[in-house]
């Protein structure tokens, strides 16, 4: 070892002296890559929230809408605090990259209607369905030709497709005296490509379907679908079942469940690698409201719900009946669905039954609602196995 004296014959310096400059020039190139690396990163993943932030179109023309009609609205329930009541709107759109499935008729209808309403504690949240069939009392709303339509008595999709989000809004707070705080729209495209982000849904069928309206040809059983079939399985009305809205819904619920246990089995949220595609394709199929056109505002929102146990993740439908004077339109079921909505207004808790039989109106057909506020409403939940009672 050399001695701390001895001198460097080359260059007549102590040999300490010579190897400590370079040690601290190894030590500031290391330093500077580490900060030049963390600086690539730190861009990297600014620019990716800046691209996945800007997927989210904002539909700053609702609130334009709502806000002369303020005083008629419903004031939030006293009490309720941090509840959060959302209207998740499935358009059927066929314009906007969406022509694969229908031919674009200059207008769109809620394929899907979700009132969703997420508890003050942020121990449960509740997905009550809207048929569109459902007759309700649609207020006079400002048309998307600008003109203005009377208030009348007809089904519930028409609210959307005629009047936009602003006219489904006040449709769902006349009918239910529920507060809506925020809406998002999701569009076909949207839908089919947050499926395989996931790398598919799960779902179960009884019996095989060979469907071509649909575009489905599928087994029987357990199985994973893709997000086209997915679609095709959520949509489908002659292919499935008997036929009716009513299954279609109960079917949409099965899959919303499955999917809410998909993202939250395979680690998507804690894994960015998996996270982003998932995340791009959520939010690229997103029209919301000024309250959730960010992704800061949406990572709030997930966060908040992310512990909610998944059996408190509950799937229903409004309670309803065959419309007496036409059959193939649907009227609610009183005084349940009036029971249904006073907790939902007042942040109670709401319990569900996978399969309830319901009681038989007058012509046989099953009601979908429940005899009084304290028996389960017919429905399902996120940790319901798929396949259980298909």
């Amino acid at each position: 070892m050399t001695d701390p004296g001895t001198i460097d014959t080359d260059s007549g310096t102590p040999a300490t002296a010579s190897v400590r400059p370079r040690r601290r020039r190894r030590l500031r190139w290391a330093a500077l890559a580490t900060a030049g690396l963390l600086l690539a990163v730190a861009a990297t993943g600014w620019s990716l929230y800046r691209k996945l932030d800007a997927n989210i179109r904002t539909d700053s023309g609702t609130a334009q809408a709502l806000a002369p009609y303020e005083k008629e609205r419903p004031a939030p329930a006293e009490g309720t605090g941090e509840a959060r009541n959302i209207l998740l709107l499935g358009s059927d759109n066929r314009g906007d990259g969406n022509g694969a499935w229908g031919r674009d008729e200059g207008s769109q209808r809620s394929d899907t209607t979700i009132l969703l309403h997420i508890a003050a504690d942020r121990r449960s949240a509740t997905a009550m369905s809207i048929p569109r069939d459902l007759m309700v009392d649609i207020p006079g709303c400002r048309q998307r030709d600008g003109s203005s339509a009377r208030a009348q008595f007809a089904q519930f999709n028409w609210a959307f497709q005629n009047g936009g989000a602003a006219c489904a809004i006040r449709t769902v707070e006349k009918m239910t005296d529920v507060r809506i705080d925020h809406h998002l729209v999701v569009d076909f495209q949207g839908f089919t490509e947050l499926v395989d982000a996931v790398g598919g849904v799960e779902v179960c069928l009884a019996q095989p379907v060979h469907d071509r309206e649909a575009k489905l040809d599928l087994p029987a059983g357990r199985q994973t679908l893709d997000g086209e079939d997915a679609l095709g399985y959520v949509r489908a009305r002659h292919g499935l079942g008997n036929g009716s809205d009513t299954q279609r819904i109960e079917r949409q619920q099965r899959f919303l469940g499955s999917l809410v246990k998909k993202v939250r089995s395979n680690g998507v949220l804690l894994n960015p690698a998996k996270a982003y595609p998932v995340l791009d394709a959520a939010t690229s199929s997103l029209t919301a409201d000024s309250g959730l056109d960010s992704l800061s505002e949406l990572y709030e929102l997930t966060r908040s719900v992310r512990d909610i146990p998944q059996d408190h993740i509950l799937f229903l439908t409004v309670p309803r009946q065959p419309y007496e004077p036409d059959i193939n339109r649907d009227a609610l079921v009183r005084p349940a669905a009036d029971e249904l909505f006073a907790k939902l207004r007042e942040d109670r808790p709401i319990r569900v039954e996978n399969k309830r039989e319901g009681k038989k109106d007058k012509n046989g057909a099953e009601e979908d609602g429940t005899d009084n506020a304290g028996q389960p409403y017919r429905g399902t939940t996120a940790d319901r196995d798929i396949c259980t009672n298909e």
